[in-house]
C-alpha cells in the first residue's frame, strides 16, 4: 500500500499534467510568497519531472510569480505590518519574523538573496523587508537572484535526471518525505525557538 507521500506525489504529477498546470503554479508561487504555508517546489518538482523539457519555462513562471508574490508581502509589510503581524505570529511564523528583522539589520540586501534560495518561510523576509522599508529596487533584485537561483536548479535537477530517477524516487518516497519533515521540524525548534 502506498504511504500518504507516495498518494501526494502521484496526485500532484496527474495535476502537473492538466493544461492550466502552469497557471496553478502561477498561483502557488504568487500565493507562498506572501502569505500561503506551501513552497511552489512541490508543484514544480512534478511538472518538470512530467514535461522536461519545459523544466526552464516552469522555473521561470515560479521565479516571475513568486517575486511579485514578494512585492506584494513587501508592501503588506510596508503599509499594514502592525495590522498583519498578530496574524503571523497566531500562524506559528513569529520567530520566523524576528529572526528575519535581527538578520536584515545586520546583513541587509543579501539576507533576502540567501532568504529566496532557501528553505526558510520566504513571506517572512518578504514581510519584513517592507515592515523595515528596505528599499524596493534592492529587494526585488535580490529576490530575483535568490528565488531564480533556487528555482532553476530545481526545474534543472529534476528535469534532467527525471525520468532515470523517478523509479527510485518512488520506492523511496515516503522515506524521504518523513524524513523531510521529521528535519523541518528540527529546524524549527533549533532555529526559532
Amino acid at each position: 500500500m502506498n504511504g500518504p507521500f507516495t498518494r501526494l506525489y502521484t496526485f500532484t504529477l496527474r495535476l502537473a499534467a492538466h493544461r492550466h498546470a502552469p497557471r496553478y503554479l502561477a498561483g502557488l508561487s504568487f500565493a507562498e510568497s506572501s502569505f500561503f504555508p506551501i513552497p511552489p517546489d512541490v508543484m514544480l518538482m512534478p511538472m518538470a519531472l512530467a514535461q522536461p523539457r519545459n523544466a526552464m519555462r516552469f522555473a521561470l513562471i515560479t521565479t516571475i510569480a513568486s517575486v511579485l508574490g514578494g512585492v506584494l508581502g513587501y508592501i503588506i509589510g510596508y503599509f499594514a505590518m502592525e495590522l498583519v503581524e498578530p496574524w503571523i505570529v497566531s500562524a506559528g511564523y513569529g520567530g520566523a519574523l524576528e529572526q528575519a528583522r535581527e538578520w536584515f539589520l545586520i546583513y541587509g540586501f543579501w539576507v533576502v538573496l540567501i532568504a529566496g534560495f532557501s528553505p526558510v518561510p520566504y513571506k517572512a523576509f518578504t514581510l519584513a523587508a517592507g515592515g523595515l522599508a528596505l528599499p524596493l529596487l534592492p529587494f526585488v533584485l535580490a529576490s530575483i537572484v535568490g528565488r531564480g537561483s533556487r528555482f532553476f536548479l530545481v526545474a534543472a535537477l529534476v528535469g534532467w535526471g527525471g525520468p532515470k530517477v523517478e523509479p527510485y524516487l518512488k520506492q523511496y518516497l515516503d522515506w524521504i518525505g518523513w524524513a523531510t519533515v521529521a528535519l523541518l521540524v528540527v529546524a524549527y525548534f533549533v532555529y526559532l525557538h
